[in-house]
């Protein structure tokens, strides 16, 4: 079978185009995926044991299956209308800058008594190993149509643990993006303060980190660096 594999961030840069094709004798893993892939592709061989692979927009394991017809992507670790979403959500993946008191009032109900937010904006100087001491702007890629599930994802288990959260919000920024300029944004409302959502707040920015497919490259005045996470989702972060 012939499959298009969709490539992300520096699995892209690598291969030099964000799509490749492959043949694979079924039936097929994903294990048997990397296998062609490093031998047909050595200039990705080095970094392909360090790849998360989706397929059909799900974290799959090297046992994983894989059938003709499915999608299948490679990414580096990240860095509604149904009744699993019960109360006022909005998830976004958007290239423009986003209104917070618009997004506040999307939330914003007759028993809602208080909204907490996180905002995440572009620093100017990164003191971390092996990133440009100055940062000029950063570039934002995703995989727009896995993480809209996997917002939605995070909101199911936000609801799990604090009941009582009324609403949320989930925003991304994609593409250029100068010093001082928004980058994410998650909100969580309630009834009350004490009803969660801080709690609430903090899960849900550290969840994006760890299973929203978002990655960043930051540029500075001498050389530019894709930004990859630690966490690796499993088949359980589904």
């Amino acid at each position: 079978m012939k499959l298009q594999i969709r490539l992300f961030a520096t699995l892209k840069d690598r291969a030099g185009r964000d799509r490749i094709e492959i043949s694979l004798d079924e039936p097929a893993t994903v294990q048997t995926l990397l296998d062609v892939l490093t031998a047909v592709h050595p200039n990705l061989a080095p970094i392909l044991p360090s790849a998360l692979v989706a397929v059909n927009k799900n974290f799959a394991a090297a046992t994983t299956p894989i059938w003709p017809g499915d999608e299948v992507a490679l990414f580096p670790p990240v860095s509604g209308g149904s009744s699993e979403i019960p109360h006022p959500t909005y998830f976004a993946i958007t290239e423009e800058e986003f209104d917070l008191n618009a997004i506040h009032a999307r939330l914003n109900q007759p028993d809602v008594g208080a909204i907490v937010s996180f905002t995440g904006f572009v620093r100017g100087q990164t003191q971390r190993e092996g990133m440009p001491p100055q940062t000029i702007h950063l570039e934002y890629e995703a995989y727009s149509e896995m993480a809209g599930d996997k917002m939605a994802q995070i909101a199911r288990e936000i609801w799990q643990r604090w009941p009582q959260v009324k609403g949320i919000a989930i925003v991304q920024r994609i593409g250029k993006l100068d010093v001082g300029q928004h980058t994410t944004f998650v909100a969580c409302a309630a009834g009350h303060r004490d009803q969660g959502v801080f709690d609430a707040a903090r899960y849900g920015i550290d969840r994006l980190k760890e299973i929203v497919p978002v990655w960043k490259k930051e540029v500075g005045p001498d050389k530019s660096v894709w930004v990859e996470g630690h966490y690796r989702p499993t088949e359980e972060d589904n």
